[in-house]
């Protein structure tokens, strides 16, 4: 059987992204505390109690 090499390099640069998109967004959590991967909390509005 013959190998798939487009298959194999398609395999390894999609881990090669993934792994500078995870150093990425761990640059940017260390930089910035509050990244916008990980929301503000918002305060919980309850509108269902009548004014």
């Amino acid at each position: 059987m013959k190998p798939n090499y487009g298959f194999a390099k398609r395999q390894r640069d999609l881990a090669k992204k993934q792994k500078k998109e995870d150093k990425r967004l761990k640059k940017a959590a260390l930089r910035d505390p509050q990244s916008p991967e990980s929301p503000p909390e918002l305060p919980v509005v309850d509108d269902t109690t009548p004014a």
